[in-house]
């Protein structure tokens, strides 16, 4: 979908609800990376402000952004989402509410300014978690249930593990849309080239019938490496703009927990930097075999223990082997691999989960590609500075570079 198609579909499917003149509406932002999240959010705050209504942005992601509120509104900033480009607010606080109880009786706890507000929209992408499986897994049920909740409800939702967390996003979700005033949810599916794909607005009764179908339709949308298997992974950037785990498991097979499967199988995964958006928040790296001392230096390590406190698993939040550079760490890892053929080994370079039209295959892997693949040039070694790094980084959305 172009800009003007998003602005057209959001317009004319929120034109079937009434906002009225001097009505507070809370819109929530999330902490993920999202195509065009910007003018989605603009769009509908413009829409609420011509209607007559007072939107305000409410930042919904649970601990992230050091479970603070300047750190979750430093976060919408970093993606573009301030009170002067989206035309708004930001009411950004940790500060909860009580607002019901679940059907197994647990308390049931949002954000106080969305509480209070007179109708909240909750905005949210749409696609299979990193963690665990179920009918309601990233989405809109799970912005409700984790992200509204703050840092409370998060920890809530994750007290019992992942084993449990399909069940608490549904309890919850389910429960915050009988005790709360919510008008709608927009749900957001994209394709596999990180582009806006389908936006629907749900009339609050619809949410949770129609979640379920969106989310079959985003797992069969994701990006994917057209290869089943490989000796190592070299990922050039992670960070949680691309995935609540740095990278996603489902393209790149690096889970934290038993409760999830699939994605690439590969035996030693090389990460040699964060992303500048996720501002040091390396959640992740503990999936991986080995880290550049580069990663090391930026690590911030209270805001992945806030994350590993808060999901109650420390898997992503360790720290793997650390290599001076670029070059050290590939050569760990092909050095550590046991099924590996030394001299033909089968490596993949991406440049991170979010984005893999254009990747690096070795020989040994070119003869494997599906024919629908596209070979852009022959074999090339790779090319490192005087410092022992990588001198040709990869695209990192679409419509950069082509590889030679």
């Amino acid at each position: 979908m172009d800009s003007e198609t998003i602005v057209s579909v959001l317009r004319q499917e929120l034109g079937q609800y009434s906002f009225f003149r001097g009505e507070r509406i809370a819109v929530t932002a999330g902490s993920r990376g999202i195509a065009n999240i910007g003018l989605i959010l603009k769009t509908i705050v413009g829409f609420l402000r011509d209607s007559g209504a007072k939107p305000f942005i409410v930042p919904a992601m649970g601990s992230h952004g050091g479970a603070s509120a300047e750190g979750q509104k430093e976060l919408l900033a970093g993606y573009g989402i301030t009170e002067e480009s989206i035309g708004c607010p930001i009411a950004s606080s940790m500060e909860v509410k009580k607002i019901g109880r679940t059907v197994d009786g647990r308390n049931v706890f949002i954000d106080k300014a969305a509480a209070e507000a007179d109708g909240i929209i909750v905005v949210g992408r749409i696609k299979p978690h990193t963690a665990f499986r179920g009918p309601y897994q990233s989405g809109l049920m799970k912005m409700m249930a984790i992200g509204l909740g703050k840092q409370y409800g998060a920890s809530v939702c994750h007290a019992e593990g992942f084993q449990r967390m399909a069940y608490n996003v549904q309890t919850f979700g389910t429960a915050i849309l009988k005790y709360a005033n919510i008008l709608c949810g927009v749900g957001i599916v994209e394709n596999a080239f990180d582009e806006t794909k389908k936006i629907k607005v749900m009339r609050r009764e619809d949410i949770e019938s129609m979640e379920p179908k969106l989310l079959k339709e985003a797992e069969q949308s994701m990006p994917r490496i057209l290869l089943p298997a490989c000796d190592v992974l070299i990922v050039d950037e992670i960070g949680k703009n691309f995935s609540g785990d740095g990278m996603d498991p489902n393209v790149t097979g690096s889970f934290a927990t038993p409760f999830a499967t699939g994605g690439l199988r590969a035996e030693r995964i090389c990460l040699l930097d964060l992303s500048p958006e996720t501002r040091g928040n390396g959640m992740g790296t503990g999936m991986a075999s080995v880290i550049t001392n580069r990663i090391f230096k930026q690590l911030d390590v209270n805001k992945m223990y806030i994350n590993a406190l808060t999901c109650k698993n420390l898997n992503g939040s360790r720290i793997p082997c650390v290599m001076t550079n670029d070059r050290e760490a590939i050569q760990f890892c092909l050095k550590t691999c046991i099924q590996a053929d030394i001299l033909y080994p089968r490596i993949i370079r991406i440049f991170n989960s979010q984005f893999v039209e254009f990747m690096w295959v070795s020989e040994a892997l070119a003869g494997h590609l599906p024919e629908n693949v596209e070979i852009l040039s022959g074999p090339e070694t790779l090319a490192f500075d005087s410092e022992g790094n990588l001198t040709d980084r990869l695209p990192r959305q679409r419509g950069q570079r082509k590889l030679r």
